[in-house]
């Protein structure tokens, strides 16, 4: 793709001139992102797909910025539907699936992957376009996940937590309380980390399906850029 991958486009060197538009993401462009890639899992779920490997550097961008997952060399088929809150769909391989970071705790643990282990991964992934640091960053040890990281700070210390261009872009600053904001791109980062901890739930019953998140993916975006008209 001709943007390459959106691991690169988040976390390339500053001062890379190859890559110095890597360092300028708009909150507008966040949003589509995640909207598109909520969609194409979405769509891998209703076809009974679990993808097993959500990651930024399988999610590739074209010249327009429209993200699209790639890289199915561990998705699976399932054997057997369980319904659930999640709408979960069990595979029949046990082994861990995925890349560290991004596996769901149960799948960590030896539990069949499914489509709320992607979900999970999702939301992780989620957390990192916005926060803008990966979940193996040396900050994430002693059992502080980017998703425990922002549950603690959500929502009054949500400001502090994000990637700082987007308080820039937004004339927010880390200190600004949520309760008092009243800008609506502060609002779609409020209503967008909730979502990713919606999805990062420890329990797979408890995590929304890929539907439902894109489905409110779609709703925030879609009233942001109505406000930007």
């Amino acid at each position: 793709m001709p943007r390459g991958d959106l691991n690169k486009f988040l976390h390339s060197a500053r001062g890379d001139e190859s890559s110095s538009d890597s360092n300028c993401i708009s909150l507008a462009q966040r949003l589509s992102i995640v909207a598109d890639v909520s969609d194409a899992v979405a769509y891998l779920h209703q076809e009974g797909i679990v993808h097993c490997d959500l990651k930024p550097s399988n999610i590739l961008l074209d010249d327009d910025m429209v993200a699209h997952v790639g890289d199915f060399g561990l998705a699976r088929l399932p054997i057997h539907t369980t319904t659930s809150s999640s709408e979960s769909t069990s595979t029949s391989s046990v082994a861990i699936k995925g890349t560290i970071g991004y596996v769901a705790p149960e799948c960590a643990g030896g539990s069949q992957v499914s489509t709320a282990a992607d979900v999970y991964s999702f939301g992780v992934v989620l957390l990192e376009v916005f926060i803008r640091r990966r979940p193996t960053d040396a900050m994430f040890k002693d059992g502080l996940s980017i998703a425990k990281f922002a549950e603690i700070n959500f929502p009054h210390k949500v400001m502090q937590i994000l990637d700082p261009e987007l308080l820039q872009e937004l004339n927010l600053c880390r200190e600004t309380q949520m309760d008092a904001v009243e800008k609506d791109g502060a609002q779609s980062l409020l209503s967008v980390i909730s979502i990713g901890l919606c999805c990062t739930r420890s329990s797979p019953s408890e995590r929304i399906s890929m539907q439902e998140v894109a489905a409110k993916l779609h709703g925030i975006r879609d009233a942001y850029l109505f406000t930007q008209d």
